[in-house]
């Protein structure tokens, strides 16, 4: 199972990415621009973080689409879930790459890069694909494009299409993306969009690329950067020498994310939670169940050392006991653990519980205030003095004070020596939203940790962090 612990989180320092910008499938989003002119259709390149959810492999996830049905160029994923990038001419696949390498990991971003010149005397150098830095060498599927083929990426008759596919249809981007450039009329280096990190150099991080004319070869404005900084026009095209904005189509301002590949947050992981009868939706920070079982959902970052806080929003209570808390990281199946279970392996499961109740290792007792539909449940997690706080809409419950550290005041005392996930289990017709910093629900204050990350409804107990990789680097 993939899972962020301190040893493989992010690198800190370099160039920083502030936003990106979340698409949850069901809403149908997608940006959309027509190009005011016809481009290089035989030169171009494409540029693009993604941390993606694709927890259903079997659909089809478009990350760029264009052309009509007989003439399109389109770049996307589909089951397994593998990459394609296919260009389509008279009815005939001319260009068809699909990697070897599948794209299984919802918790980690990574960066894709596709450049395209026909004019190459070479055919495996009229298309290259890298993956985090390194170039793609070995695919299922490799057929290039004869010498000076044109696609119809950039006829002005047919728009963009960013994060669906040109028809609508059900092949929507599931997840989150980050600095996305398009670059008509040159095979842009590799190198001008990202770095190996000289002290990990397994490690790719992005570069400042707002210097790069997104249009070198032409003034009809088809190349693009999208920052996805300004959160009322999430389509801005800021790229140098750019053209028209893209619109917005089911993507509102909420959509916007601090979760990006320079800080990567937590989300429930998809690679753990019992599907038996649930749903992830929200960028996997909202889990719908259904159906007499029981789901667990557990997140993809397990911190052992740092105070960290996070938010569960309880959208429908059900009619179950709706354990929220802890698990221990190392349990031997974390698929049917939930959070107040025994454990094999030495760590206390812990939660709070709807009635009011904690559960500490399969035992119940008496704790705090009841909790139901609409409540937001804190969690604070204390791992340096192995002290756990629960709070109900902003009131520490039992009297806790996350702040009197080894005294632990009102705390649930946590076994030391593990990493723990964030933790909850559902049963029948369930819903929570759990909030790491990027919240799928509204937040009417907004409060920051102590490093001005995150947005959370209530204030953030001093020296508590957001579970995110930047914090991680420094505390965890």
């Amino acid at each position: 199972m993939s899972i962020i612990i301190p040893a493989n989180s992010a690198i800190s320092g370099g160039f920083g990415v502030s936003n990106s910008v979340m698409f949850e499938q069901s809403s149908d989003p997608y940006f959309q621009k027509t190009p005011t002119g016809d481009g290089n259709q035989r030169t171009f390149t494409f540029s693009v973080w993604l941390k993606m959810d694709l927890h259903d492999s079997g659909d089809t996830h478009k990350i760029f689409d264009t052309g009509s049905s007989t003439n399109y160029f389109t770049i996307y994923f589909t089951t397994e879930p593998f990459l394609v990038v296919k260009g389509r001419v008279s009815s005939s696949n001319v260009l068809e790459l699909i990697p070897s390498q599948g794209f299984r990991d919802p918790t980690a971003w990574f960066h894709l890069y596709v450049a395209v010149d026909t004019t190459q005397g070479t055919a495996a150098d009229r298309c290259k694909i890298y993956i985090n830095g390194s170039q793609v060498t070995s695919f299922g599927t490799a057929t290039y494009p004869n010498q000076n083929t044109d696609f119809e990426n950039q006829d002005a008759n047919y728009p963009f299409r960013l994060g669906a596919d040109k028809g609508l249809g059900d092949e929507h981007y599931d997840g989150y993306m980050a600095e996305y450039m398009y670059v008509d009329g040159a095979a842009q280096a590799i190198s001008d969009f990202g770095e190996f990190d000289e002290d990990s150099p397994t490690i790719w991080k992005p570069k400042d690329i707002s210097a790069i004319n997104v249009n070198p070869a032409n003034d009809n404005g088809n190349g693009f950067y999208l920052d996805f900084k300004d959160a009322s026009n999430l389509g801005n095209d800021v790229g140098v020498n750019a053209g028209t904005d893209f619109s917005e189509n089911n993507i509102v301002a909420a959509d916007q994310k601090t979760d990006t590949c320079t800080n990567n947050f937590a989300t429930i992981n998809p690679l753990y939670y019992s599907s038996r009868q649930s749903a992830l939706t929200e960028g996997n920070l909202t889990a719908t169940s259904s159906g007499a079982n029981w789901n667990n959902f557990h997140s993809t970052i397990a911190p052992s050392t740092g105070k960290w806080y996070w938010e569960v929003k309880v959208e429908n209570v059900g009619s179950n006991t709706h354990p929220i808390g802890i698990v221990g990281s190392d349990d031997t199946d974390l698929n049917s653990t939930s959070p107040g279970d025994s454990f094999d392996n030495g760590a206390t499961g812990i939660s709070y519980v709807q009635t009011g109740d904690k559960d500490v290792a399969g035992s119940r007792t008496s704790y705090g205030n009841s909790y139901t539909t609409n409540d937001i449940i804190g969690v604070a997690m204390d791992l340096d003095n192995h002290k756990l706080y629960f709070s109900k809409n902003g009131t520490f419950q039992n009297s806790g004070n996350p702040a009197s550290g080894a005294t632990g005041t009102g705390a649930i005392s946590i076994v030391s020596g593990h990493s723990y996930l964030a933790s909850f289990a559902h049963y029948n017709t369930m819903v929570d939203s759990i909030n790491f910093g990027n919240p799928a629900f509204s937040i009417s204050s907004g409060n920051a940790d102590g490093n001005g990350y995150g947005n959370f409804e209530y204030a953030v107990p001093a020296n508590y962090y957001s579970l995110n990789s930047k914090n991680l680097a420094e505390y965890g």
